[in-house]
């Protein structure tokens, strides 16, 4: 499969302390990449280099083979969409206003425009939402309604990057599957890149193509699910003596 993105030799310091040290990955298009690992292991400011919002200290980032500095802010909005974990917007936007914001970057007739919007409003199931003010809704609300938003800032990509940061981190057992159930069909078949952070191991193994475990600012194990959570591995990253277990309708490892 063609790698979408590319990260070779990557170095992030802040001050003297190193964040991530000599980083290689390759992401492949069209597929659903996890990022794990414990806290402060480096996922999150991966995340933030690959989107350019922390500088690399070293090595190269390239996404379609182009480096990351090349590409005009205004042309990788329309490629690249980031959610983050946390969003500070407090003014009070309608949702309808706030998935609205996505279409800045977009070239599109007003008719184009409606559509883009009600496609992702349906995808992440907001639509009951749309006259509420933004700051009245609860983190999962919020959570949902800026996806919606980043979904329609992507609509023109032919192949969108889509960074999520612990994009379930504030949503109900049942909204965290419907979201990743999501980044898994756009991946798979709207030819979406997804690389998310997660801390829950049992949902990268049972949404994810790949495995990406962090430590110390470090890769120490990448690949499948069955391949990555093993007991070795789980016990050298998390300090955790796990149980494993394959869960017998995916065939997926499940960490106990």
């Amino acid at each position: 499969m063609m790698s979408l993105l590319s990260v070779s030799d990557l170095h992030v310091n802040i001050g003297h302390k190193p964040l991530l040290s000599g980083l290689d990955l390759q992401i492949e298009a069209g597929k659903v990449t996890a990022l794990l690992g414990p806290n402060g292991a480096g996922k999150s400011t991966l995340l933030k280099a690959i989107s350019a919002d922390v500088a690399c200290s070293a090595g190269h980032i390239s996404m379609h083979g182009k480096p990351m500095q090349q590409w005009p802010r205004i042309e990788l909005a329309r490629e690249l969409g980031v959610l983050p974990q946390h969003n500070s917007l407090s003014f009070p936007f309608t949702v309808q206003e706030v998935v609205e914001m996505g279409l800045f970057p977009l070239q599109a007739s007003q008719a184009q425009s409606a559509k883009y919007v009600a496609d992702a409003i349906e995808q992440v199931d907001v639509g009951h939402l749309l006259t509420r003010r933004y700051p009245t809704l609860s983190g999962g609300e919020k959570q949902r309604v800026q996806l919606a938003r980043v979904l329609t800032q992507l609509a023109q990509a032919k192949q969108p990057l889509l960074l999520l940061d612990e994009p379930t981190s504030a949503l109900d057992l049942a909204q965290q599957h419907r979201v990743l159930a999501l980044a898994q069909q756009l991946a798979h078949q709207r030819h979406y890149t997804v690389i998310a952070v997660l801390h829950d191991l049992n949902q990268a193994a049972r949404y994810a193509d790949k495995l990406v475990v962090l430590s110390q600012g470090q890769i120490v194990a990448q690949g499948s699910a069955s391949s990555v959570l093993t007991e070795h591995t789980i016990e050298q990253v998390w300090h955790y003596q796990p149980t494993l277990v394959t869960d017998p309708n995916h065939g997926t490892p499940v960490v106990l």
